[in-house]
């Protein structure tokens, strides 16, 4: 089965950390960027998300958010995927995302996603 509680690291060298499970499969955890961010102004950032229940599929999907913390800009990225288990036991996330910057105005709205 596959868990999303424990620490990932991508292919660009970003972490995150995610708590158990909580009884409704729901989890936290924190975001921390790598090298290929290769923005000074990030810092580790709070993530919140969930994952279907393994009782219902061994190879789940999952959702999560986070909330970057930056110095001088408000964005948050959506991440929506699947947990795969290969036949080594090795577990990897594949993931879909969406980041949105924060738009000083409707007229700016188009270009913050």
């Amino acid at each position: 089965q596959c868990l999303l509680s424990g620490s990932w690291q991508s292919e660009t060298g970003c972490r995150m950390v995610v708590s158990t499970l909580d009884k409704d499969n729901r989890f936290s955890g924190f975001y921390l960027p790598g090298p290929a961010a290769g923005n000074s102004e990030l810092l580790t950032s709070p993530v919140e998300g969930s994952q279907q229940d393994t009782g219902l599929a061994p190879q789940p999907t999952f959702s999560f958010t986070v909330n970057w913390r930056l110095r001088e800009t408000a964005r948050t990225t959506v991440f929506l995927g699947q947990c795969y288990v290969d036949t080594n036991g090795e577990e990897s996330l594949h993931a879909l995302w969406l980041l949105r910057e924060a738009a000083n105005s409707p007229i700016e709205d188009w270009k913050a996603t």
